[in-house]
């Protein structure tokens, strides 16, 4: 062989060792200086989507704002199996690499690529699988194989110095850690404990060994080994895993044998937005909290538009997102920064509001209504309803419908829009089934006149000495009814407005055992009169009876005897005392309950009777922390006197002779609720609208029911007041609270008199404080006015 031939093998031998190198170099220059490679800072703090926690007084994540449903566990609280499982099966050698196994990488160059050997598994480490999770691949599409190529080979070796990155700042247990925190198990459950409550409705730490064999089976498949979706499947991963565990000595062929046996034992619920309880109390907070500042173009009432300035002003809560940027400027995302906010529910009580309105909603009133309702010509509108306006109610909802806006971008005609609401479809409705829903074919009229004829349902219950908000309920279901009738509705108040006349009385001097002649009174109303229409039975007409004995029965001629010493404005004056802040027309039927008002504001109200006058508006936030645990705001409740402690104690005299002897009396008679409570019904015309609030020395509730529409409702008296139609959830609600002692309610708990308080009190709301006939103690339920 000849010198010149040896020189030229000895390049060729040269150019085969050095280009591998030195492509290896150019592809990592080129990495470095035309791909983004994460930073230290970037590497602590990791742009991942972290849901925002919502955790109630007890100390209990009861709901998430999200859009990957991700929350964070501690290393310590990762069982055992979790990670002895994962790393068997996803990388055994993972406590002896630094990032990159090339071992592995070599056994998948050889079986893989030379062999053809699909099932020799894959060479990614733990460390790059949370690299790639952490920071996304770029797109690797292209039409030329060299581009495709050339992609992937970047994004390769960005995961590499990502995780040698990872591996140098993290310790093994914090990798494992993040990784878990991070991985996708289907299902919308974004790391370990979503996925633990998503499956088997525990906590990571109680998991079991088999239970985390399912789970980490599933990381490389999510779809394919999903136990719901393909439980056959899923059982033959989750052999392999204990398989695997048992190949590395992490469990013994005894224990495989008996973990393979046990069968799948899942707790499913996936964890999405209608999901847990508290769902409209979550939707209220994200509304408080993104408001933007009030404009006056946006409200239909000047007051309204004021309540929201001052709240605006006054109420750090409120429009809390605009109005405290991050340091950056940027501002803070609920669904995707990890806040953890500590509210005042309670999640005992919450738990007990939502069973007590599914329980008596659900169960009782519903299935009266249904019955009330097979006699209506024009379902589920009430007997008497014009035709016309029936008609434009429905026109109405389909306009709010997404069917109609779907129709309506397509280029549909009216009338082709028509036709199509009378086109039967396949489609699955709310139902108080125990699935919640059913699968039915119906037409879309159809289907609006379905949900028309289901109740509606808001209940609120707080604590009189702190304004905190325990519990909040919106809708009979959140993820049907989207609606929240706690705070964003307002209705026809009926006589639950009643007791804050008699409170303007209270104030002026006047007291419980007062007496009053019961006979109608008449005002002039412009060039007309109005004359409140009597409930009271004909045999106490003409009779002198107290006040407590008015309110007691819910006496309208007793209201409008007192609207006339007073006058509406004295009246509309004490309902901002009270807190009242909504739109309120002055006009004398406000003693019988015509204007339009919140639960949630009424409730606040309410409260201030046994918070012994002192006006609390509701809180419902005491601190916010950024995912780190820094503190970013805290919270306390806005508190003025109202009244003077004397009125608030005559006051709640007056209303415990309504639970005691009047409207509200089968608290005791059918509930069994003992104790000192106090409260008042409240029914609207046509029994429209049935509302009960009610309070003890330590929670004041109230409760609203009733239809989307007005016109649709109860056709009797009976079953459409407020102490038929509300009052019997809280009876439920405070049953419940009593029997479990949450947050110390008990039947010995007691209003306190104000020190030196002196008035005799020694009269009742019975009918015996009637001169001319005997006792009869049936109470008649109020109704609204003509």
């Amino acid at each position: 062989m000849s010198i010149k031939a040896k020189k030229i093998i000895i390049r060729i031998w040269w150019i085969l060792i050095l280009a591998p190198i030195a492509l290896l170099l150019l592809a990592l220059l080129l990495v470095g200086v035309f791909t983004k490679i994460p930073s230290f800072e970037e590497l602590e703090d990791p742009r991942t989507n972290l849901s925002t926690q919502l955790i109630s007084e007890d100390g209990v994540i009861f709901n998430t704002f999200h859009i990957e449903n991700r929350t964070y566990v501690k290393y310590d609280d990762l069982p055992p199996a979790l990670v002895e499982a994962a790393v068997a099966t996803e990388d055994a050698r993972f406590y002896r690499h630094s990032g990159i196994d090339f071992r592995s990488l070599g056994r998948v160059l050889v079986k893989t690529f030379m062999m053809r050997r699909s099932a020799s598994g894959g060479g990614s480490t733990i460390t790059q699988q949370l690299a790639k999770t952490l920071y996304p691949r770029e797109d690797t599409r292209s039409s030329f194989f060299v581009a495709r190529f050339v992609k992937l080979l970047v994004n390769k070796l960005r995961e590499w110095i990502t995780a040698v990155k990872l591996e140098r700042n993290y310790t093994k247990a914090e990798i494992i850690t993040m990784y878990m925190n991070n991985v996708f198990f289907g299902s919308n459950a974004y790391g370990i404990r979503t996925a633990a409550n998503t499956f088997f409705n525990k906590e990571p730490r109680d998991l079991t060994t088999e239970e985390c064999a399912l789970l980490v089976g599933m990381v490389n498949k999510p779809t394919k080994y999903n136990p719901v979706m393909n439980p056959e499947n899923s059982l033959h991963r989750r052999e392999h895993v204990l398989r695997q565990m048992r190949k590395y000595g992490y469990i013994s062929k005894a224990s495989f044998d008996s973990l393979n046996t046990i069968p799948l034992n899942l707790d499913y619920e996936q964890q999405d937005n209608n999901a847990g309880i508290g769902s409209y109390f979550r939707d209220m907070l994200r509304r408080t909290m993104a408001s933007k500042k009030p404009k006056r173009s946006d409200y239909q009432f000047e007051e309204d538009y004021s309540a929201d300035s001052l709240r605006w002003v006054n109420d750090p809560l409120y429009g809390w997102i605009g109005k405290n940027p991050k340091p950056d400027g940027s501002l803070y995302n609920l669904d995707k920064d990890g806040l953890r906010i500590y509210t005042t529910i309670n999640s005992k009580m919450q738990q007990f509001a939502e069973e007590a309105v599914d329980e008596y909603l659900g169960k009782t009133l519903q299935r009266a209504f249904f019955n009330d309702m097979k006699w209506k010509a024009n379902k589920p509108f009430a007997r008497g309803v014009p035709k016309p306006l029936c008609d434009n109610l429905i026109r109405q909802a389909q306009r709010w419908s997404d069917r109609y806006r779907a129709d309506r971008k397509s280029g549909m005609s009216d009338s082709e829009i028509q036709k199509d609401f009378t086109k039967p479809a396949k489609m699955r409705v709310f139902s108080w089934s125990d699935k919640g829903y059913i699968d039915t074919t119906m037409t879309p009229n159809d289907s609006i006149r379905y949900y028309k004829s289901f109740l509606r349902a808001a209940f609120v219950a707080m604590e009189p000495q702190t304004g905190h908000v325990l519990a909040y309920v919106g809708g009979p279901d959140y993820r049907y009814f989207k609606y929240d009738n706690a705070s964003q509705g307002k209705r026809q108040v009926g006589s639950t407005i009643k007791p804050f006349l008699y409170t303007l009385a209270m104030q002026e001097g006047y007291t419980p055992c007062d007496k009053v002649v019961n006979v109608p009174y008449t005002f002039e109303v412009g060039d007309s009169t109005w004359t409140p229409r009597s409930t009271d039975k004909e045999i106490w007409i003409g009779k002198t009876v107290t006040l407590k004995w008015g309110l007691t029965h819910s006496s309208n001629n007793i209201s409008a005897y007192l609207m006339k010493q007073f006058g509406p404005e004295a009246m509309v004056e004490m309902c901002r005392k009270l807190g009242i802040s909504s739109h309120i027309d002055v006009v004398p039927s406000l003693c019988v309950g015509s204007c339009d008002l919140k639960l949630y504001e009424m409730v606040a109200a309410f409260n201030t009777f046994p918070s012994r006058g002192v006006h609390i508006n509701p809180l419902i936030v005491t601190r916010i922390e950024d995912k780190q645990g820094n503190v970013l705001a805290n919270f306390s409740a806005n508190k003025r006197e109202s009244i003077s402690e004397r009125t608030a104690y005559l006051m709640v005299n007056l209303m415990e002779g309504v639970v005691n002897e009047g409207t509200a009396a089968r608290l005791r008679s059918v509930y069994d609720i003992q104790g000192e409570v106090a409260g008042k019904t409240g029914t609207t015309n046509d029994q429209a609208d049935g509302w009960f609030i009610g309070y003890t020395p330590k929670v004041t509730a109230g409760i609203w029911v009733g239809a989307e529409d007005r016109q649709v409702h109860f056709e009797s008296l009976a079953l459409g007041s407020g102490s038929n139609m509300a009052l019997p959830i809280w009876g439920l609600f405070m049953q419940k609270c009593q029997k479990d002692g949450t947050r110390g309610i008990s039947k010995d708990d007691a209003f306190i008199a104000p020190p030196g308080f002196n008035i005799s009190l020694d009269c009742s709301g019975s009918d015996s404080d009637i001169s001319g006939h005997g006792k009869d103690n049936t109470a008649s339920e109020e109704s609204f006015f003509d």
